[in-house]
C-alpha cells in the first residue's frame, strides 16, 4: 500500500475519531468500503432463503399433485423437478455467498487493523503512559474479532431467519390471510420485547468486555516483567493476583451469558406456544374443508420455519449485542482523540545545520507543577552541549520536548529557526538521532534493529555502522550473526551490547541533531573507551545534546549547561566550570574525590574515582 500523505492521514484520523462512540456506524464504515462484495453476499443469502421457502411451497404442490391420483404423471414429475431444482439452487447459493465472504470479511479485518494501528501510533506519550500495552494490543484484536464475528453472525444467523420468517408469513397468506396477519403481529411484538430486554443487558456485556481487556493487559504486563517478578520472589503472588483477575472476568462473562440464556428461554416458550396455536388453527381449517392436505404440510413446515427462525434470530441478536458491546468498549478506547496531532498547515522541517533554540518555554506534566518555567536555551549548529543536574532538574524533559513528545504550555522551540510545533512530527524526528539510556530493541534480527535507523541503507552501510559502534565482533560471534533474533526488547543481549546496537543505529541514521541520554551508562570502562571514540566520530559536524551523570564523558564538549528546578543556573565550557564554585564543581569533586590510603604507616592522599 502507498503511504498516506499528511493531509490524507489527518483526514482519516479525524474521520475515525468521529466513530469513538458509534460502534455500529464504525462497522458500516468498513462494509461500505467493499460494496460490490457485500452486495453479492446479500443477494446470495436472499436468493438462498427464497429458494428454501419456495421449496416448502414446492413440497405442498407435490403433495397436492399426489392427492389428485396417478392419472396425471406429467404434473407429478414436473413438481418433482421444481423441488429438486430449488434444493440444488439453495445449496449452491449458500456456497457462492460463503466463498465471497471468506475473502471479504477477512479483508475487512485487515483494513480495520491497519487503520487502528495507524491511528493508535499517532497518540501522544501521555496516552501510552496511562495504559497497558497488552490492553491496547488486545483491544485491536478484540475489535477485529468482534467485527468479523458480527459480519458472520449478521450474514448467516440474523439475515436468513429474518427473511425466512417474513417469507413464511407471506406464504401463509395463501392459506389464510387472517392467520398471516396474526403471525406478523405476534412476531413484531416478540421482536420488540426481545430487543428491549437485550438492551437492558448491555451493562453486563460492557463489564465483561472491560474485564476481558484487563486480563489481557495484566497477562502481558507480568510476562514482559517476568525477570522482575522472579527477582523479588513474587511468582506465587502474581499467580494469585492473576487468578483473582481471571475470576472477576469469569463472573462478568457468566452474568453476561446467563442473561442471554434467560432471553433464549423466554423466546423458546413463546414461539413453542405460537407454533402449536398455528398448527391447531390449520387443522381446524382442514376439518372445516377450507384447507387441503398440502396446506396442512405447508403451514406445519412454515410454522417450524418461524419457530426455528425466530429462535435463531433471537440467539443471533443477543450474541451480536455482546460482540457490539465489546466492539464499543474497544473503539471508545482506541479512537480517543489524538492529544497532539500535526497542525493542518504543518510543513516539513528542513534541517540547515541543527541550531536549537528554547524560547521562554513553560511546561508541566499532567496534574503536576511546571518543571520548566520560562526556560531559555540557545545551542549553535554543530555545538556539543552537555546537560547536568540533580534528578528532577528537567534534563530529560528538554530532550523530550525537543522531540515533541509533549506540547509546551508556553513559548517556542525552534530548529534552524523553524517552530517545531508547526512542522510535521515525522520530519522532525528524521532530523534527530537518539541514543537513550533505556534501549528499545524490537523482537527482530540484529540487522533489522541497526537498519531501523535508515531502512533504505545498504548492507555495507549497516555493517560499517556496526563496526564504528564496536559491535561487529560480538554480532559475528552469535550463532546466526546479523540474523540473530535479539528477543523481546533485546533480552538476549547484555546491557552494553544493547547500547552499542543503539549507537550503531544512530550512526546509520546520520541525522544533524544527536541526543545522548546516558549513552555509555551500561558499558564497562574498557568498552566505554572504545565506544567513546565511535561517539566522537559520530558527533563530528553535528549538534549534540547529551545528558550524563558520568562527567568524564563530557570533558571534550563545547559547553556544559547546569540545570536546577527547570532553570539554567550555570553555563560554560568544562574548563571554566571546573575552576569556579558551583554544582558542576561539586559533582566533579564527588566523582573524583580524595581517598586516604595508609602505606607504610603514612597517610597518602590519592585522587580516585568514586
Amino acid at each position: 500500500m502507498e503511504p498516506l500523505t499528511l493531509v490524507q492521514r489527518n483526514a482519516q484520523n479525524a474521520r475515525l475519531a468521529r466513530y469513538a462512540h458509534r460502534p455500529l456506524a464504525f462497522l458500516l464504515l468498513y462494509i461500505r468500503r467493499h460494496p460490490l462484495a457485500h452486495g453479492v453476499i446479500l443477494c446470495s443469502v436472499l436468493a438462498a432463503v427464497g429458494c428454501a421457502l419456495a421449496s416448502q411451497y414446492a413440497i405442498k404442490h407435490l403433495i397436492d399433485v399426489l392427492g389428485a391420483g396417478r392419472h396425471h404423471p406429467g404434473p407429478l414429475w414436473g413438481a418433482f423437478a421444481i423441488l429438486v431444482g430449488l434444493i440444488a439452487a439453495d445449496n449452491l447459493l449458500w456456497r457462492v455467498g460463503g466463498w465471497v465472504a471468506a475473502h471479504t470479511f477477512v479483508t475487512v479485518t485487515g483494513d480495520l487493523r491497519r487503520d487502528l494501528f495507524q491511528y493508535l501510533s499517532g497518540h501522544s506519550p501521555t496516552y501510552y503512559a496511562e495504559r497497558q500495552p497488552g490492553m491496547l494490543a488486545s483491544r485491536i484484536t478484540a475489535t477485529s474479532n468482534a467485527i468479523y464475528t458480527a459480519e458472520n453472525t449478521m450474514a448467516w444467523n440474523v439475515l436468513p431467519p429474518c427473511i425466512a420468517v417474513l417469507g413464511a408469513i407471506v406464504m401463509i397468506v395463501t392459506v389464510n390471510p387472517l392467520m398471516a396477519a396474526g403471525l406478523l403481529s405476534c412476531s413484531a411484538i416478540l421482536a420488540v420485547v426481545l430487543f428491549r430486554l437485550a438492551g437492558r443487558g448491555s451493562a453486563r456485556h460492557h463489564q465483561f468486555a472491560t474485564r476481558a481487556a484487563s486480563v489481557d493487559g495484566e497477562l502481558v504486563d507480568v510476562i514482559s516483567n517476568m525477570g522482575l517478578v522472579r527477582a523479588f520472589g513474587m511468582t506465587l503472588r502474581e499467580q494469585a493476583r492473576f487468578g483473582t483477575t481471571v475470576k472477576a472476568e469469569m463472573e462478568a462473562r457468566q452474568q453476561s451469558l446467563l442473561y442471554l440464556e434467560k432471553l433464549r428461554l423466554l423466546h423458546a416458550v413463546i414461539t413453542a406456544l405460537l407454533s402449536a396455536g398455528l398448527l391447531g388453527w390449520a387443522l381446524w381449517l382442514w376439518d372445516q374443508g377450507r384447507a387441503t392436505s398440502g396446506d396442512i404440510v405447508l403451514v406445519s413446515s412454515l410454522g417450524f420455519t418461524i419457530l426455528h427462525g425466530t429462535r435463531d434470530l433471537a440467539v443471533a441478536l443477543v450474541d451480536v449485542t455482546q460482540h457490539v458491546a465489546r466492539l464499543a468498549e474497544a473503539v471508545k478506547t482506541l479512537l480517543e482523540p489524538h492529544g497532539m496531532p500535526d497542525r493542518p498547515n504543518a510543513t516539513e522541517l528542513i534541517p540547515q545545520g541543527g541550531q536549537v533554540d528554547f524560547e521562554n518555554v513553560t511546561f508541566a506534566y499532567p496534574r503536576r507543577r511546571p518543571i520548566l518555567d520560562h526556560f531559555d536555551l540557545h545551542i549553535a549548529a554543530g555545538q556539543r552541549v552537555g546537560l547536568i543536574g540533580k534528578s528532577g532538574a528537567g534534563k530529560s524533559t528538554v530532550l523530550a520536548l525537543l522531540q515533541r513528545f509533549y506540547e509546551t504550555q508556553g513559548g517556542q522551540i525552534r530548529i534552524d529557526g523553524q517552530d517545531i510545533a508547526s512542522t510535521t512530527q515525522e520530519s522532525l524526528r528524521h532530523a534527530i538521532a537518539l541514543v537513550p539510556q533505556d534501549i528499545s530493541l524490537l523482537h527482530r534480527s540484529v540487522y533489522e534493529n541497526i537498519a531501523y535507523g535508515r531502512p533504505d541503507a545498504s548492507r555495507e552501510d549497516v555493517f560499517a555502522a556496526a563496526r564504528e559502534a564496536r559491535c561487529a565482533d560480538f554480532i559475528e560471534a552469535m550463532p546466526d550473526g546479523y540474523d540473530t533474533i535479539v528477543g523481546d526488547r533485546g533480552v538476549k543481549l547484555s546491557g552494553g551490547q544493547r547500547q552499542r546496537i543503539a549507537i550503531a543505529r544512530a550512526i546509520l541514521k546520520n541525522a544533524p541533531i544527536l541526543l545522548l541520554d546516558e549513552a555509555t551508562s551500561a558499558l564497562d570502562s574498557a568498552s566505554e573507551e572504545a565506544i567513546q571514540h565511535a561517539l566522537d566520530r559520530l558527533m563530528t559536524g553535528r549538534t549534540v545534546i547529551a545528558i550524563a551523570h558520568r562527567l568524564s564523558t563530557l570533558h571534550h564538549f563545547d559547553r556544559i549547561i547546569v540545570m536546577s528546578n527547570g532553570k539554567v543556573i550555570d553555563d560554560g565550557s568544562p574548563e571554566i566550570l571546573r575552576n569556579r564554585p558551583g554544582l558542576y564543581n561539586e559533582l566533579l569533586s564527588k566523582q573524583h574525590g580524595k581517598a586516604t590510603l595508609h602505606l607504610g604507616g603514612k597517610k597518602v592522599d590519592e585522587q580516585q574515582p568514586a
